[in-house]
C-alpha cells in the first residue's frame, strides 16, 4: 500500500498532536485507504481519528481526540499519491501545451486535466477522463465547487473545440453535478470561426438555465503563440467589443432575471478594447483572479489608496529614475499609475514594455513574459536605480519565470537590483527599501527570507552558489 508523503505539519493542528513528522506516509484514515489529499481530509473530518502511516519503513497506527475547530494540518509532498496529475485526452487547438515553444522546462509539455486539482485549486478541466470511480467520488465526497472549461454547450461544436469525436454531452454532465448540489464555474474560450457569435450565445444562454448549481461563466480570449498549428486567428479589435457588448447584455438581462450578472468577460477584453476596468461589484461577490477576472480593477482600486499613502511621505527620491516591467497588454494602465506616481513624488518611472519573443508579439500578459527578453530588450540601457518586474512572472514554485530564469539571474545581467511588484504599494516599498522581494547584482543566492516571502521552494536555491 503506497500513500501521501508529509511535507509540513502545522503547529497545535490534529497532526501535530498525534506526532506526525515530514517524511511520514499516511496510508489510510479511519479505516479507509487514501489516494489523495482530498480522501485524508473526507475521512479525517471526525472527532475521533484513526490513522495508519509508514514512518522508516514500519508501519504504525496513531489515533487522537480532535479539539473543537481544530485543523488537520498536513501538507503533502504531492496532493495526489497515486499519479502526480491526471492527463488530458483532448488536443484543443488552442491548448497552450500544444503551442509552447520548444526546448522548455518538461512540465510545460505536460496536458494537465485532473477534476481533484479543480477542487483543490481552482484549474479548469473538461471532465471527459474521468472514470465511474471519480463519479462516485465527486457525488459522495461532494467535491464541489469544481471549475469546468465547457467552451461550447453545442455537443458537435465542442466536440470541435476538444478535438474530440468521444468527447460526452457536458450540459447531461453538469445537470447530473447540479442533482447532486455539486456548484460548478465553467468558462468559454472564444476562438473566432469556432465558438463564437450564435454559439457562444447558446453556451451562456445554456449555462444560465443551470444557475445556481452553474454559478458563473468566465467568457476568456483565445491565446495563441506563434507555435500555433492549427490555422487559427485571435480575436480582431472588432470581434472583441462584439463579445464585450453581447456579455454586458447578457449580464443586464441576468441581473434582472436571477438577481447577479452571471457571465463575466475576463480582464483582457477590456484591456485589449481601450475600456475601463468595471467595478468589482460587476463580479458579484466571486473570486474568479486565477483566471483573470477582477485583477486590473483590484490594482486600480489598490493604486487609489496607495497615493493617498504616497502623498503623506516626505520622500527623497526627486528625480530619481527606476524601470517597471510589464507585458504589452497593461502597459497603459502601469503607465498612467506611473504618471501619477511621478506627478506625487517627483520621481523618473518609466514602463517598458517587454516583447514575447520566445512566444511571438500576440502573447502580451506580463505573466508569460519570458526572463531572456528581459534581459535582452533592457541589457545596456539606462534603467536608473532598479528595475521592478511583474511578480506573476515567476509565479512558480521555484520562483522562475517559464524559461527557466531566476530574479537573480536578471539583476546579475542587467546590473541592477531586481524588484517584484503585484501593486504600485510594492513600488513605494521598493524606494523605501520594504520591498522583501529584493535581489541584488551581488547576491551569491536567493536568501531563504526572500524564498518564503515570495513562496517559493526553499530546495531551488538552498545550494545555488
Amino acid at each position: 500500500m503506497s500513500g501521501g508523503i508529509i511535507q509540513r505539519v502545522e503547529a497545535d493542528s490534529l497532526a501535530a498532536a498525534i506526532g506526525f513528522r515530514p517524511g511520514d506516509e499516511v496510508l489510510a484514515v479511519n479505516g479507509h485507504p487514501v489516494e489523495d489529499a482530498i480522501d485524508v481530509q473526507f475521512y479525517a473530518a471526525e472527532d475521533e481519528v484513526e490513522v495508519q502511516y509508514r514512518r522508516g519503513g514500519a508501519e504504525a497506527v496513531a489515533r487522537a481526540a480532535r479539539l473543537e475547530g481544530q485543523p488537520l494540518g498536513i501538507e503533502f509532498t504531492h496532493p495526489t499519491f497515486d499519479i502526480d496529475i491526471r492527463r488530458c485526452n483532448n488536443l484543443c487547438p488552442f491548448c497552450f501545451v500544444l503551442q509552447t515553444a520548444p526546448r522548455m522546462r518538461r512540465t510545460l509539455y505536460i496536458k494537465d486535466d485532473d477534476y481533484r486539482y479543480s477542487f483543490l485549486y481552482g484549474h479548469f478541466v473538461t471532465l471527459t477522463n474521468l472514470s465511474d470511480h471519480d463519479w462516485e467520488r465527486i457525488e459522495t465526497q461532494r467535491l464541489s465547487p469544481l471549475y469546468i472549461s465547457v467552451h461550447a454547450t453545442d455537443l458537435e461544436t465542442r466536440r470541435l473545440c476538444l478535438a474530440n469525436k468521444h468527447a460526452p454531452d457536458v450540459m447531461a454532465q453538469l445537470r447530473w453535478l447540479a442533482e447532486r448540489g455539486v456548484v460548478c464555474h465553467t468558462q468559454l474560450v472564444i476562438t473566432p470561426g469556432l465558438n463564437d457569435g450564435a454559439i457562444m450565445e447558446q453556451s451562456i444562454r445554456d449555462l444560465a438555465a443551470l444557475y445556481p448549481s452553474v454559478q458563473s461563466v468566465s467568457v476568456v480570449p483565445v491565446g495563441l503563440t506563434k507555435h500555433h498549428k492549427y490555422g487559427h486567428r485571435p480575436n480582431t479589435l472588432g470581434e472583441s467589443r462584439a463579445v464585450l457588448e453581447s456579455v454586458e447584455k447578457w449580464q443586464s438581462k441576468f441581473l434582472r432575471k436571477l438577481g447577479v450578472r452571471f457571465v463575466h468577460a475576463t480582464d483582457e477584453w477590456y484591456l485589449a478594447t481601450g475600456r475601463a476596468a468595471p467595478p468589482k461589484k460587476t463580479l458579484d461577490g466571486l473570486s474568479l483572479e486565477e483566471n483573470g477576472l477582477g485583477m486590473a480593477r483590484n490594482f486600480l482600486n489598490a493604486w487609489r489608496r496607495e497615493k493617498r499613502e504616497l502623498r503623506n511621505f516626505k520622500l527623497r527620491i526627486a528625480k530619481a529614475k527606476a524601470t517597471l516591467v510589464t507585458g504589452a497588454l497593461f502597459a497603459p494602465v502601469l503607465q498612467k499609475a506611473a504618471n501619477e506616481f511621478n506627478g506625487i513624488a517627483g520621481t523618473k518611472l518609466a514602463v517598458s514594455p517587454v516583447k514575447n519573443d520566445r512566444l511571438g508579439e500576440s502573447i502580451t500578459v506580463a505573466g508569460l513574459l519570458m526572463g531572456r527578453d528581459v534581459i535582452d530588450q533592457l541589457v545596456n540601457r539606462d534603467l536608473g536605480k532598479f528595475v521592478i518586474l511583474p511578480r506573476v512572472m515567476f509565479d512558480h514554485p521555484q520562483g522562475i519565470s517559464l524559461d527557466d530564469v531566476s530574479p537573480l539571474d536578471i539583476a546579475r545581467a542587467l546590473g541592477r537590483p531586481v524588484f517584484l511588484a503585484d501593486l504600485m504599494g510594492d513600488v513605494l516599498d521598493a524606494w523605501l527599501g520594504q520591498n522583501r522581494l529584493r535581489f541584488l547584482p551581488s547576491d551569491s543566492a536567493i536568501s531563504i527570507e526572500v524564498m518564503r516571502a515570495g513562496g517559493w521552494a526553499v530546495e531551488k536555491y538552498g545550494a545555488e552558489g
